[in-house]
């Protein structure tokens, strides 16, 4: 009787979760579709929050533009900021979803369930990386042409700004990563996530061109994600140097350790305060 139903309940619930099931390229897609379903269904059922934050966001950095300028838009300098605020709005809303979601869950207990699957913790993770880019990237999009439209300026097109601008996207999800891992420990992540992205808008030209900052300033705002990336697409935007001149002058080569060096410390950070949680038996509290 209770071979039956066991035999039962696995068909019921589906080849997902048989006690025969495999990691494999398919069924691996499989599940990170089903979290990135979920998570954008769970984002996208409340849009307004969203719509108004991203209105009083673009209003405040046209505001802080007038400030700059003095009572008018600089519109020499705007491209150049423009590309800064874009990866602002990436690392600002990327990280918002993965890690909002993330305490969310473990409060409510969820996230403890999620591992009742015979899927790898890292895949589900990735999942929800996935969900907070696809989030995060179309935030950025529209933020930056909104201000681009009401100031009527434009960004020079290069088909080689997009290696520079391509860790930029690296550098956002590998520090969302991080944040993410401190989730697991810590539900104060969220001063932590305030504190970084508020640094990350000041300094990482944003407000202001990277070359004018002062040299001490300029030194500290390149320790933050985005800020090199920024600067090397910025490079090749306005000064039209190549990828070779921003090789040759050490900024896309420290870009890439910068990058590299943020995605290891992630994945040891997540990967030790899993292993944490899981031995505590703190997955679903904190």
């Amino acid at each position: 009787m209770t071979s039956v139903a066991t035999a039962t309940t696995t068909e019921e619930l589906g080849p997902s979760v048989r006690a025969d099931w495999k990691l494999t390229p398919g069924s691996g897609l499989r599940m990170m579709s089903a979290e990135v379903r979920k998570g954008l269904l769970a984002q996208l059922s409340h849009p307004l929050g969203h719509i108004i934050t991203l209105v009083v966001s673009t209003v405040l950095y046209l505001g802080m533009q007038y400030v700059m300028g003095q009572g008018s838009l600089r519109r020499d300098l705007l491209p150049e900021t423009l590309v800064g605020i874009s990866g602002y709005w990436f690392l600002q809303y990327a990280s918002l979803v993965m890690v909002a979601d993330l305490v969310e869950e473990k409060r409510g207990g969820t996230y403890a369930q999620s591992h009742m699957s015979p899927a790898p913790p890292s895949l589900i993770m990735l999942g929800r990386l996935v969900t907070a880019s696809l989030i995060g990237m179309t935030v950025a999009v529209v933020a930056t042409l909104v201000p681009m439209l009401v100031a009527d300026v434009t960004i020079p097109l290069r088909a080689g700004a997009l290696v520079p601008y391509a860790l930029v996207v690296v550098n956002v999800l590998a520090f969302t990563f991080v944040l993410a891992a401190v989730a697991l420990r810590s539900p104060m992540v969220g001063a932590l996530h305030s504190l970084f992205t508020s640094l990350v808008i000041l300094l990482n030209g944003s407000m202001m061109p990277l070359s004018l900052y002062p040299d001490w300033l300029a030194v500290v705002a390149r320790l933050l994600p985005t800020t090199l990336a920024v600067e090397a697409t910025s490079k090749m935007l306005f000064r039209d140097e190549s990828l070779g001149d921003i090789w040759s002058d050490g900024t896309l080569a420290w870009l890439l350790a910068y990058t590299v060096a943020l995605i290891v410390f992630g994945g040891w950070l997540f990967t030790r305060n899993q292993r944490r949680a899981v031995r505590d038996g703190r997955l679903g509290q904190y």
